[in-house]
């Protein structure tokens, strides 16, 4: 075949949509640093950033100083490029070198296979040497490949190496901990996310991500009718991606850094890079998966409206790009909001949540649906009531399921809590203007 045969529009437009959503990851991960660190500051009752703007001390620029402190992101990987790049003696040069840019591939090829924007009708067009190229109908992703959910869990199966090659090359035994934490961690969080991928998979019948989007156009969205597989989902996408409360990789309070302790300049930059990529990436396929993608319940407008799947305009295609975009921007805020609310676990209860919860509840699941699909039962009713019903099962069970006393409290006589025989413990303060909401003021009225 001559190489003209392969530039088909489908051809140019993945190139493009390649290019756009790499450069909008890699952007994407560094606003997310100031996004995370404004929505702690909120939730801590601060400011945060507010200071750097895109004045670059230009007196031409000056209005641009300050703008809420946007440009701290951009200041961070200024400094970020100018530190310096120490390699510690002792390492494996090879593998402390290759293992940051490891980690950030598998986050950054993943979401090839999204349909950011349907299908489109590319109108005909001529090319300098290559000629006419015919109208066609393509999808607006970066690989329209028959196995794309088969993609998305090969590729997300990658990113255990760059973290534990990490830990190992930098000859320290708190990166080597940290590499063993998360190489036991991701391994074990695959197994629940493929499986509650299955249990999709199951319903709709297709690998096909597109499909899944129009199955959730024809019989709404998935999050509605197995929610329970939806929720397993998105936390072993938290798992996966080393997000609180899963993050005993890098636990700053017994680790130092974990896998990333001696990593500097750049090299530690691409963990970041790669863990927001990875909260990206994972947003926009939950959203893909569960949320409908480009989809929004606008059937009152019409059957060709502009969410449409039918609807191949250019028109359409730029909106379903916003709603998909907007639905992974909330679902981001939504993992930082978690970072920020629920305290990190302990590593044993990491893997025990794994192995005694998330593996048997996602097996349950999968077989659950398997039986629903065979006896034809897959309206959003019965998906629902069978997930409420799972639901019920794992709510009476668990408390007869067999209990394990490992890492246990051990008491303490004479502690808060574990008090002597007659006395008494008070935890609280005794004063009454310390347990006043309001000190100064009530302080104030009484005198």
């Amino acid at each position: 075949m001559a190489i003209t045969d392969y530039l088909t529009p489908q051809f140019f437009v993945s190139v493009i949509v390649l290019l756009v959503v790499f450069h909008v990851i890699l952007g994407g991960a560094g606003m997310c640093i100031y996004l995370e660190r404004k929505i702690s500051a909120y939730i801590q009752d601060r400011i945060g950033p507010n200071r750097v703007g895109f004045d670059f001390g230009l007196p031409f620029l000056a209005f641009l100083k300050g703008m809420w402190g946007l440009g701290q992101f951009l200041a961070d990987g200024i400094k970020l490029f100018l530190k310096e790049d120490y390699t510690p003696r002792r390492v494996d040069k090879i593998l402390f070198a290759l293992a940051p840019a490891l980690v950030v591939i598998p986050p950054l090829v993943t979401f090839a296979i999204i349909p950011w924007g349907g299908e489109w009708k590319t109108p005909a067009f001529s090319l300098p040497l290559i000629g006419q190229i015919a109208s066609a109908t393509v999808l607006v992703a970066g690989a329209n490949i028959s196995v794309g959910m088969v993609y998305v869990l090969a590729a997300a199966s990658l990113g255990v190496y760059g973290i534990t090659l990490g830990g190992w090359a930098s000859n320290n035994k708190y990166s080597f901990f940290g590499g063993l934490r998360a190489t036991a961690q991701m391994i074990s969080y695959e197994i629940p996310m493929g499986l509650s991928l299955l249990a999709v998979l199951l319903v709709v019948g297709s690998l096909l991500p597109e499909q899944i989007i129009r199955y959730q156009h024809d019989h709404g969205w998935l999050i509605l009718s197995q929610p329970l597989i939806a929720a397993m989902f998105y936390i072993t996408a938290l798992a996966e991606g080393n997000r609180a409360p899963f993050d005993n990789a890098e636990c700053e309070q017994e680790l130092v850094g974990g896998f990333h302790t001696e990593f500097s300049s750049m090299r530690f930059a691409l963990y970041p890079l790669a863990e927001y990529a990875h909260l990206i990436t994972g947003s926009a396929l939950f959203s893909m998966i569960f949320l409908g993608g480009y989809h929004l319940p606008l059937g009152f407008l019409g059957a060709d409206h502009l969410l449409s799947p039918s609807n191949v305009s250019l028109a359409a295609v730029l909106a379903k790009v916003l709603v998909f975009g907007g639905k992974t921007f909330l679902l981001i805020c939504f993992g930082m909001l978690i970072r920020w609310t629920i305290p990190r676990l302990r590593y044993d209860q990491v893997m025990t949540s794994a192995w005694q919860g998330a593996i048997p509840i996602s097996l349950f699941a999968v077989i659950v649906t398997s039986v629903m699909v065979y006896l034809g039962q897959t309206s959003l009713v019965a998906l629902l009531a069978s997930n409420v019903g799972m639901l019920v099962v794992i709510l009476i069970a668990a408390p007869l399921m067999p209990k394990t006393r490992t890492n246990a409290r051990i008491p303490l006589y004479g502690s808060r809590y574990s008090p002597m025989e007659g006395e008494v413990v008070i935890t609280g303060p005794v004063d009454p203007t310390a347990r006043e909401d309001r000190p100064i003021q009530s302080t104030a009225g009484a005198v």
